[in-house]
């Protein structure tokens, strides 16, 4: 492993309920569609869509559904059942609030960035090859950012 690879999912829906009052009673949902990955080089998206990662013909959706929301301040950790490849992990996600403010249109919209650290082996993505200088090509840990950006409903 020399270098990081960024990639992007393209294709994917997602809820949140947010309440002010009691966060903990908050929620929220995500699904992906796993054939939407793009790291902007064709050959690596192929590989990453085919049995060796993400598999996407029998695994077309990676999800993400809250177990139990935390407060701190302006911090918050999402903690939820992540499923990729048919295997679910606790995985916890901590969010940090961007900002609320009104649109042109009068929609209340608030913002927030989070990320997260997984290990792919512990989602069965296992493949990789040995480089000849000595390592791997593929190193074990996936960081995982989000922004989010929500209307008020």
């Amino acid at each position: 492993m020399v270098a990081k690879v960024r990639g992007t999912f393209t294709d994917f829906t997602g809820t949140f309920v947010l309440d002010g009052e009691d966060p903990s009673q908050s929620s929220a949902e995500l699904t992906i569609m796993t054939a939407s990955i793009t790291t902007r080089n064709d050959d690596r998206d192929a590989h990453l869509k085919s049995g060796d990662f993400l598999d996407v013909e029998s695994f077309p959706t990676l999800t993400f559904t809250s177990t139990s929301v935390a407060a701190n301040g302006e911090t918050f950790v999402v903690t939820g059942d992540m499923t990729v490849r048919g295997t679910t992990k606790s995985v916890p996600v901590t969010f940090e609030l961007m900002g609320v403010s009104t649109d042109p249109w009068g929609g209340i919209r608030i913002g927030f960035e989070g990320s997260t650290e997984i290990s792919r082996k512990d989602f069965g993505l296992t493949w990789n090859t040995a480089l000849e200088t000595g390592g791997v090509l593929v190193g074990d840990t996936v960081k995982i950012e989000l922004d989010v950006e929500a209307v008020k409903s």
